[in-house]
């Protein structure tokens, strides 16, 4: 899930960095500003006195000492606690702090913190007593320098008001900001042009790390102030795919950016420190962007979740993102519901209601007698009431189920400890139980539930959690009696969340907790009132003038948890579930005969199923089953090898992917605003190529279920391609095909698709569509003048130019033994070429344009403008059959290699299965 990719990331950045040192060491709200290579010198002049190499790093309220041997533990001061800095030896009799004039920097102390000795994330140790600690500095002319700032930095910690601490540092942060600047040299090229530069800190979990921005014409850059943990962040321009303005410690600073799809794990979460310098940068961002993809409305999610397009996984997530909830934010992080009320029985049974725990009720109100106290202290309560103390969702909360891959960020939170034992996440029914029992937690869940990733559950790092009462130590989580496994348990879990009853209750939830009941009266009567203070708008901070009231009223608010932006404010629609009512079976052996119309009306949720077969003789067709979730016409067609899954792309910009096992729409994927036009499968049935009206040519990992890369490989819409032996034909409005050399990536995150340009085909007009001969050593191509071009792609020249329609060539295709070349256009003609001499040999018309074909060598099945599939009888010369298929135009058609079986698309929207009537 995100938090983890997030975490990964991290831990990549650290590799790169070689350090053991976080951020997360760091107190919240603490910044780190500088290091410097040195030396901890033990046991000073005496005859043991050795010297530990390691790295001095000066933050705002702490000295931290990394010794490189990591069998020695970090070292943590606290500023606080110092009692003395200075020159090692000086008197300080005249002077409390004395300025050091040697590389020798002494700190003398009352408390100081161990922190993973030998490597293991575990709880701090603490030392206390008075204490004196030397550092030798390895440039000695710095060492006056680092004393005043520590001087500088221990009167801030010193001071009563803790608003004082923070106007204080935050001064200090700022003119160390306006003394730099950001390191032209940095530019990834020198012929980079500046648009803007200014300050602002890059927001993770619990930290923030001040630096400053620059965007170029092509990059969007971010140097930390310290270099941590790298000295640049580079983003480049034209991989991103959404930006988000979001809120941070509720003001309007905060700016997120994707370069990835249907993703809360984002590559960049920038905070600035004026709403206009965010504005600008998003502004400059988005104009940059030919096809910057706009961030949809929660309705037009809700269109297509209501219709099927989304999982109802997908739309929580999608909400989530458009409600300002981030996995770069605990303080707003995605929150998922509880869905499963049985944790005991040793079996879960999905069709039985008494399952799923009410999604009309917050998990507050879901205990009657818990209900009943609650109500009742709610009616003694001054204004402004509240029934719940707590939120369900925060920093605490997304750690308690996170600990496990997150302990770092537990310890960060928690001062350095981890929670009791018995108040960890030791078990999922007993969670569940406290809360539906506790007085205090009304918690729901986040979106690993119902991921595939399942560390959050496994203690798979051995971590000293505790020993609980019992005696037992804290370990795995336990699961319920129905899962045999943590992955069967995300597995059900998905399924339970994806099932009818959740489909058909979904929204009452939303409108809860993004909806018309979230606040107001309507909340009142839902019991789902929460403290003033999680709400947005609940408190203007820039009204508070007291610096101290201020930074608690902000911390209060970050670690209490925050209720989501709200997105909608009349009630939420109910999803149209699926009926999966099989339509009648015909045992006719006349095609036309055995046709049974599509229903304009039919449900678009209707059963997809992908048996039945399709006789040598495609004559005899009928329709066997029809699928509509689409919002444009169908444009391509693409089926794994095993028949199980079939994916199509459409006019609506979505790649979408079928289940037969299932029997449902299983993904639904958009890469950008543009239409698709094409799609194929790898060898492997593992990655799907798309092309688009963009541009560009995407590949999609069905495994990992994201895009891998982008082709950007023309200069106008991709109209058709093809693969063999990996080598990718491009065809374009911008009058070339391109060929391509190239091996795909095989995962996710590892070096980007890269292909190198092999041959380009020049065209004199825009290509529409292009095929392969069985071989792969020729290529057709149909031009929008009407003219098929026939190509040697071992030399990449143009063997044989013929222009035999007067409109657009809408397909095109080699027979099976690669003599004849096939090609049907906007004027009707089904056309028959030797690919020898080039010779038209025959020429069929039709009232109307005939979009796509499949053929046998000898039999055409072509899809008609009307909707109709047309039988054609090369050898006689003729039409022999009409078959009514789409109440529009068939767009794209597809047959399997033992022509056993056929798929069409429209523009009617519709996927049609098709089989033989014996």
């Amino acid at each position: 899930m995100a938090f983890t990719r997030k975490k990964h990331r991290e831990q990549q950045l650290q590799l790169y960095s070689k350090e053991r040192f976080s951020l997360l060491l760091l107190n919240l709200e603490e910044y780190y500003f500088e290091q410097h290579t040195a030396n901890h010198i033990l046991h000073k002049g005496r005859h043991n006195e050795r010297k530990i190499r390691g790295s001095l790093k000066i933050c705002s309220k702490s000295v931290i000492f990394e010794p490189d041997a990591i069998s020695q533990p970090i070292i943590k001061i606290p500023l606080r606690d110092c009692i003395k800095i200075g020159k090692h030896g000086e008197n300080g009799a005249n002077r409390h702090f004395a300025k050091a004039k040697s590389g020798e920097i002494s700190l003398i102390f009352s408390q100081v913190y161990f922190i993973k000795e030998h490597n293991v994330v575990a709880p701090y140790k603490i030392e206390r007593g008075k204490m004196e600690y030397i550092f030798e500095l390895d440039v000695s002319g710095k060492v006056e320098d680092v004393v005043e700032t520590l001087l500088q930095l221990h009167r801030a910690s010193c001071l009563d008001k803790l608003g004082d601490q923070m106007a204080m540092i935050t001064a200090i942060l700022q003119s160390r900001l306006a003394r730099t600047s950001f390191d032209k040299n940095r530019f990834q090229s020198v012929s980079e042009k500046l648009h803007m530069e200014c300050k602002a800190e890059m927001v993770t979990p619990l930290v923030t790390n001040p630096g400053h921005v620059c965007i170029t014409d092509t990059n969007l850059y971010f140097q930390p102030l310290n270099g941590y943990p790298k000295p640049v962040v580079r983003i480049t321009l034209q991989d991103v795919r959404h930006i988000y303005k979001r809120r941070h410690g509720l003001m309007p600073l905060g700016l997120e950016v994707f370069c990835t799809e249907d993703d809360l794990c984002s590559d960049i979460y920038l905070k600035f420190y004026e709403p206009q310098e965010r504005d600008d940068l998003y502004f400059y961002i988005a104009t940059y962007l030919e096809h910057h993809m706009a961030e949809h409305t929660a309705e037009s999610y809700t269109l297509q979740w209501q219709r099927g397009h989304l999982s109802n996984y997908q739309y929580l997530l999608h909400l989530n993102n458009l409600a300002d909830r981030s996995c770069n934010d605990l303080s707003q992080y995605p929150v998922f519901p509880w869905i499963i009320n049985d944790y005991s029985s040793s079996e879960l049974d999905l069709s039985n209601p008494g399952t799923f725990r009410d999604l009309s009720k917050p998990v507050g109100a879901l205990n009657a007698e818990r209900l009943e106290r609650l109500l009742a202290r709610y009616q003694e309560m001054p204004e402004p009431k509240f029934m719940y103390g707590s939120h369900y969702s925060s920093p605490g909360y997304v750690l308690f189920y996170l600990v496990r891959i997150a302990p770092e960020y537990m310890l960060c939170l928690q001062n350095g400890r981890f929670d009791n034992a018995d108040r960890m996440f030791n078990s999922i029914a007993e969670t569940w139980k406290n809360c539906l029992d506790g007085a205090t937690d009304f918690k729901e869940l986040i979106p690993e539930f119902y991921g595939d990733d399942v560390s959050f559950l496994v203690n798979s790092l051995k971590l000293d959690l505790g020993k609980r009462q019992g005696g037992q130590m804290v370990d795995d989580v336990e699961l319920p009696p129905w899962a045999s496994s943590p992955e069967d348990f995300l597995q059900k879990s998905r399924g339970a969340l994806e099932s009818n009853y959740v489909s058909e209750h979904l929204h009452e939830w939303i409108d809860l907790i993004f909806g018309y009941k979230q606040k107001g009266s309507y909340a009142i009567k839902a019991h789902n009132v929460f403290h003033p203070l999680t709400y947005e708008g609940g408190v203007d901070l820039n009204s508070i003038e007291d610096p101290d009231e201020k930074v608690a009223m902000l911390t209060q608010i970050l670690e209490f948890g925050q209720t989501p932006k709200q997105l909608f404010v009349t009630p939420h629609p109910q999803r149209i579930t699926s009926k999966f009512t099989s339509l009648p079976q015909t045992s006719s052996c006349n095609a036309s005969v055995a046709f049974s119309p599509v229903n304009p009306g039919i449900n678009p949720q209707e059963d997809l199923t992908l048996s039945g077969t399709l006789g040598a003789n495609i004559a005899f067709l009928s329709i066997h089953k029809n699928f509509k979730i689409i919002l444009k016409a169908v444009t391509g067609i693409a089926v794994s090898r095993n028949g199980s899954s079939v994916f199509t792309t459409s006019q609506d910009s979505t790649l979408k992917m079928f289940s037969k096992e299932s029997k449902m729409l299983q993904r639904s994927i958009s890469f950008s605003n543009m239409a698709l036009s094409s799609c194929l499968l790898l060898p492997g049935d593992a990655t799907v190529v798309s092309s688009s009206w963009d541009n560009n040519v995407y590949f999609y990992s069905i495994a990992f279920g994201r895009r891998q890369g982008t082709l950007m490989g023309h200069d106008d819409a991709v109209s058709k391609i093809c693969w063999h032996d990996n080598r990718l034909y491009s065809a374009s409005w911008d009058s070339t095909v391109k060929v391509w050399s190239g091996v795909p990536a095989e995962m996710p995150g590892t070096k980007r698709h890269h292909f190198d340009l092999l041959a380009e085909l020049e065209h004199d007009v825009s290509v529409d569509t292009i095929n392969l001969n069985a071989a792969s050593t020729l290529l057709v191509s149909g031009t929008k003048e009407g003219t098929v071009n026939i190509w040697d792609l071992s030399t990449a020249t143009l063997l044989h130019q013929i222009p035999c329609h007067s409109g657009i060539v809408f397909d095109t295709a080699f027979s099976p033994d690669g003599r004849h070349v096939l090609s049907t256009g906007a004027d009707g003609c089904v056309n028959v070429i030797d690919v020898q001499t080039g010779t038209l040999i025959s020429s069929l018309t039709s009232e109307e344009p005939q979009r796509c074909f499949i053929w046998d060598g000898n039999s055409v099945l072509s899809g008609s403008q009307s909707g109709e599939l047309l039988v054609w009888d090369l050898l006689g010369a003729k039409l022999s059959e009409r078959i009514q298929g789409h109440t529009g135009a068939v767009t794209c058609i597809w047959m399997n290699e033992q022509c056993s079986s056929v798929i069409t698309g429209g523009e009617d929207r519709q996927i049609v299965f098709w089989k033989l009537q014996y």
